[in-house]
């Protein structure tokens, strides 16, 4: 698969991680995974910032697929394969409007900026 291929694979490789995380038959463990893995690429700050040269993507082109891969060895072929196909479909249309998606992201953020100001004053 070249390079091409995978990106556009990630793209929905990321939202059936998304689905995975609702499915029963998905372990703890792949939960856990999977919700860490799809707020850090849904997260609009990077662990290397971008502006970094080579390392600022280092994190986008190996750490998120590495992610993305471990999460999909813990969790059922089966169940993967079912929302992948699942995730193939939810883009046709443009993109999702559930805005609340991004409740989680956004308090774990706000959560962070917080610390940091309590640390910092």
């Amino acid at each position: 698969m070249d390079l091409k291929a995978r990106a556009r694979q990630l793209k929905t490789d990321i939202p059936a991680l998304f689905l995975c995380l609702k499915s029963k038959d998905t372990p703890v463990i792949a939960k856990i995974l999977a919700g860490i893995t799809v707020v850090y690429a849904l997260s609009p700050i990077d662990l290397i910032p971008d502006f970094i040269p080579v390392l600022g993507y280092l994190d986008d082109v190996v750490l998120l697929p590495a992610l993305i891969a471990l999460t999909i060895k813990l969790i059922p072929k089966e169940t993967f394969a079912l929302y992948r196909k699942k995730a193939e479909g939810l883009w046709i249309n443009g993109k999702p409007k559930r805005w609340y998606y991004a409740i989680p992201i956004l308090i774990v953020w706000a959560i962070i900026v917080w610390m940091v100001i309590i640390v910092v004053f």
